[in-house]
């Protein structure tokens, strides 16, 4: 074999070695079941790097010890998972019973824009007729999940800035957590508003509120959110 062939190969070893130095693998569960959760989002707060976990819950992130990552899913509690080493990891989150968002909108907050803030992953999505890797590689399957968690997440930003429990306040008398919970039960689609107006908005809260009143006491009252007391190690 011809002396830079072999150097090639050599070049190409290394840095695989060296990506697999600090790459972070681990499965994410539902906590204290087996349940495996999948297009959970993961970010690392200190290089910027992203990912998202498969169909079974596993993910892997270039990171290293010292930094912090979060988790975040729709249903569950945002946790954080302080790197100390890069041995596999299990991560355990917990369901979010309560899932009404508190979300100040302000003329200084800036929206949430991924296609800035992650642009790359826009890129690495496209696909090429020509191009195997845009199809089947690890790197454009992610980013063709992380693309689509971006789209549900502003889907869900718009509800929030619509639905909001000022404009419900001025339509039903409920207050504290019984309003809560009205909102979470009767939380509209991103379809929904999207093809109605403001006084469809105000009729279906106005038949949503007669519903919610119709249901027995029980059926009101969201379960509280159980304290198991677990940490992300």
């Amino acid at each position: 074999m011809k002396p830079k062939y072999l150097l090639l190969l050599a070049a190409i070893f290394i840095a695989g070695t060296v990506n697999a130095q600090n790459t972070l693998k681990g499965t994410v569960y539902e906590s204290g079941k087996s349940t495996k959760i999948p297009n959970v989002f993961i970010r690392d707060s200190n290089n910027k790097q992203i990912t998202i976990t498969d169909d079974k819950g596993d993910f892997s992130i270039h990171t290293e010890s010292g930094h912090t990552l979060i988790f975040e899913s729709p249903g569950y509690i945002s946790d954080t998972l302080y790197v100390t080493n890069l041995a596999n990891k299990r991560i355990d989150m917990v369901t979010k019973l309560i899932t009404l968002r508190q979300v100040n909108v302000t003329s200084t907050r800036q929206s949430f824009d991924a296609h800035k803030e992650y642009p790359e992953v826009y890129t690495k999505s496209k696909l090429y007729p020509l191009s195997p890797t845009s199809w089947f590689s690890k790197d454009a399957r992610d980013a063709r999940r992380l693309k689509k968690y971006f789209k549900r997440e502003e889907e869900e930003r718009h509800i929030d800035e619509v639905f909001t429990a000022t404009y419900v306040q001025s339509l039903v008398p409920l207050r504290g957590q019984e309003l809560e919970n009205f909102m979470t039960l009767y939380r509209p689609t991103y379809a929904f508003l999207k093809d109605n107006n403001g006084p469809s908005m105000t009729v279906y809260i106005n038949d949503s509120y007669k519903k919610f009143m119709a249901l027995p006491a029980d059926k009101r009252s969201l379960p509280s959110l159980p304290n198991d007391g677990k940490t992300l190690q």
